[in-house]
């Protein structure tokens, strides 16, 4: 993975009800009441696990690996650089990976409106049952029964076979659609690219990930409203992608952080860049059969 017919009367009264029902579950969206509210003591984490006020180093040994120079004659040398990544940090930067930046950032415009949209507009997409495939959720599908709440509010849907998922994609903004479906398709083309690169550095056949492995394709975005104090809450915990590969933008907002070696280092936001994060799946493969080559 890289994911009624009423008559006129009673139509209109059953539509009010969901529509207001929604609209009181989007309560819980932290966008919703946040703002110069205190931080309530259901987001507070305990001391063990919150972040502090401690400063986090910025990373500047996570490599960037420049995916241009993989149409050439250092082909290999990327092969190794990706692999090697993946085996020390399960993370990389993709600077020249082909996705058009006016599409990166007209895709993160469209995402803002989206959150910043009335509730009436987005309340039918509400939703905490994580069987629904386009679903508007806060803090994590545990949020009915955690005791302790995450800082952000998130859209999530699949968008393969796109014909077919795109129909229950938000149909507000009116562009989103349009935007949404080409960057998806541009994000999917890079993640197979990457795939294939590793599948040579494997020894495997190019296309050997580029079939049912990776068809699933789900788009997750992230929304952290401003925190009244941020070093007693998280946006997200700590965690491992089970899935193959994750492909993450960032934006010019600093925030990710990677374990590694003992550590917690900040990942560097880079301009018109995407963090690879290898996940467990793929992650298997490159320890099993990744054999470092001896200079």
């Amino acid at each position: 993975m890289i994911s009624l017919i009423f008559n006129q009367i009673i139509k209109l009264s059953a539509s009010t009800s969901i529509i207001n029902s929604h609209i009181q579950e989007m309560e819980k969206l932290v966008s919703s009441w946040c703002k110069n509210k205190p931080l309530p003591e259901s987001y507070i984490f305990p001391p063990e696990t919150r972040p502090g006020y401690l400063v986090v180093p910025t990373c500047n040994t996570i490599p960037v690996i420049d995916l241009s120079k993989a149409e050439g004659q250092n082909r290999t040398h990327i092969v190794q650089q990706i692999l090697k990544a993946g085996q020390e940090y399960g993370f990389f930067q993709v600077v020249n990976h082909g996705v058009p930046e006016n599409l990166m950032n007209e895709s993160m415009d469209v995402f803002k409106e989206f959150f910043e949209m009335p509730w009436e507009d987005k309340a039918m997409l509400y939703s905490e049952d994580p069987k629904n495939s386009c679903r508007l959720s806060t803090s994590s599908v545990n949020y009915a029964w955690e005791k302790i709440h995450h800082w952000r509010d998130n859209l999530r849907h699949p968008c393969y076979p796109l014909q077919d998922c795109i129909k229950h994609w938000p149909q507000k903004p009116i562009r989103y659609r349009e935007v949404v479906a080409t960057c998806t398709i541009e994000a999917k083309k890079l993640g197979l690219r990457i795939l294939e690169l590793v599948s040579e550095g494997l020894g495997l056949e190019s296309r050997y990930f580029g079939d049912k492995l990776s068809e699933s394709e789900i788009l997750s975005i992230n929304h952290y409203p401003p925190c009244p104090d941020p070093s007693l809450t998280l946006g997200v915990a700590k965690h491992c992608d089970p899935n193959l590969l994750t492909l993450l933008h960032q934006g010019d907002v600093s925030g990710l952080q990677v374990f590694n070696n003992g550590e917690w280092i900040g990942v560097e936001p880079l301009h018109n860049a995407f963090v690879v994060n290898i996940g467990n799946q793929l992650q298997v493969g490159i320890y099993l059969f990744y054999d470092p080559p001896v200079f």
